[in-house]
């Protein structure tokens, strides 16, 4: 829309105020309120907010910042209506005083990443499986309580099956249209899948989607939470991303080849080795708590191992398998970020991974098709078989090493990145658990 036809829109919506919504590097969606009145103003010109107080963002020498709305993605907030007017939201840009793009705006980030494809012929295509838990409240407080005790697809047993239709409903008046909700293996978890798009419209989709669901589940006295681990010897919450290049010149999926047994082309192959190569440092951004790699080990279903196959769901990118006449959905699953994640610095980090693999032409190792679980310390060797970093610090320090990954991220978000996650480990690392004290209390 054009910013007459934004500013007669509202007056029709009945809109008296605007949330002006951005994210900070760890994907936390802040925002400004600002009058209704106030936004023809801030759509030509923009708003002006105070960049120090947000994670990651500007020094207090270098605070000033100004947000720009994406017209796009104006909607109405369902849950804020009221009788005297009602709120709408924009996502915005974030622009530096002199006019240029703010460096270490996350969505800036992916948008440099979405151009160099396109300067490639690409278009980057992405559909994110989003798992989340919903917990119970004791006596108002927040507490790992599974709303049910139902698992993977029941009916019968399932709670929240009102709740996850209403969570459908909300997000549609979003424009954010989900293709498939269920049950997930755990207690009280859940998945909502919405339609497979370019990778900046899905992220802020995907970013929608988190408060969309937060709010549902306060309105029914219920917390939703992306935590990737909240339940010790339970499946955790993840991310698995579909992935997909088409050509921009013939619309044609990049990733397809006929005559190839997985109906891959040299371009996925190429893709698929540029992710493997990079995903290590590319852990930091797409698993990126410490409680991220309590998710990632051994027996829950979670990948472990750098592979990729097919059929093997314990592979960390797995071809789902092809359809005929379907040419056109042959993608890459991705398995291993979680919910927790900038989901714009995520897609960013996968596709420069993916399009440094199709640059140096890349060839992936061969397929593992066997369950990698079941493999011993000699026969992963024998393979050649690595690991994922098991901690937040591997993952950090393997960071540090990929050039790449730190030029996809950009100096000021990288240095910003890499410090506040330092913090985070080292605070996780001064913690006494309880775990320790029922260990060694008595022992020692």
């Amino acid at each position: 829309m054009e910013i007459q036809e934004i500013l007669e829109q509202t007056k029709k919506d009945n809109v008296k105020f605007i949330l002006l919504q951005f994210t900070d590097i760890f994907g936390v969606v802040k925002s400004l309120t600002i009058p209704v009145t106030r936004l023809a103003d801030s759509l030509q010109y923009g708003t002006w907010f105070d960049g120090s107080s947000i994670e990651g963002f500007a020094r207090i020498h270098e605070s000033d910042m100004v947000l720009k709305p994406d017209v796009t993605t104006y909607a109405i907030i369902p849950w804020l209506k009221a009788d005297n007017g009602n709120t709408a939201r924009f996502i915005c840009d974030i622009y530096k005083p002199d006019g240029e793009p703010f460096e270490g705006d996350p969505r800036f980030i992916l948008k440099k990443a979405v151009k160099e494809a396109k300067e490639m012929d690409f278009e980057y295509n992405v559909g994110p499986e989003m798992e989340f838990f919903l917990f119970k409240k004791e006596n108002k407080h927040l507490k790992p309580l599974p709303h049910d005790n139902a698992s993977y697809f029941d009916l019968s047993t399932d709670q929240a099956y009102t709740i996850r239709r209403d969570m459908i409903l909300t997000l549609e008046k979003f424009g954010i249209n989900a293709e498939a909700s269920h049950h997930e293996v755990a207690l009280g978890q859940h998945e909502i899948d919405f339609r497979y798009g370019n990778a900046l419209k899905t992220a802020d989709s995907a970013t929608t989607l988190r408060i969309v669901l937060k709010a549902i589940a306060q309105e029914n006295d219920l917390h939703a939470t992306f935590m990737p681990k909240p339940i010790m010897e339970m499946n955790g919450s993840g991310m698995h991303v579909h992935q997909s290049l088409f050509s921009i010149n013939t619309e044609k999926n990049a990733f397809y080849d006929k005559n190839d047994k997985y109906k891959l082309s040299k371009i996925a192959y190429n893709f698929i080795a540029g992710q493997l190569q990079h995903i290590k440092a590319m852990s930091a951004v797409l698993s990126p708590t410490v409680n991220s790699y309590k998710r990632l080990i051994s027996g829950y279903e979670a990948p472990v191992y750098i592979s990729w196959a097919r059929i093997n769901r314990s592979a960390l990118i797995r071809v789902p398998q092809y359809s005929v006449g379907k040419e056109q959905s042959t993608r890459l699953e991705l398995r291993s970020p979680d919910p927790s994640c900038n989901i714009y610095l995520a897609f960013a980090m996968m596709l420069k991974a993916g399009l440094d693999g199709i640059k140096k032409r890349l060839t992936p190792p061969e397929p593992v098709e066997e369950n990698i679980y079941n493999f011993d310390d000699i026969k992963l060797r024998n393979l050649n078989i690595d690991t994922l970093p098991t901690s937040l610090l591997e993952a950090l320090n393997e960071l540090k090493k990929d050039k790449l990954i730190q030029l996809a991220l950009g100096k000021h978000t990288y240095e910003n990145y890499i410090n506040a996650k330092t913090k985070e480990w080292n605070e996780y690392n001064l913690q006494v658990t309880q775990w320790e004290l029922d260990k060694y209390l008595e022992i020692y």
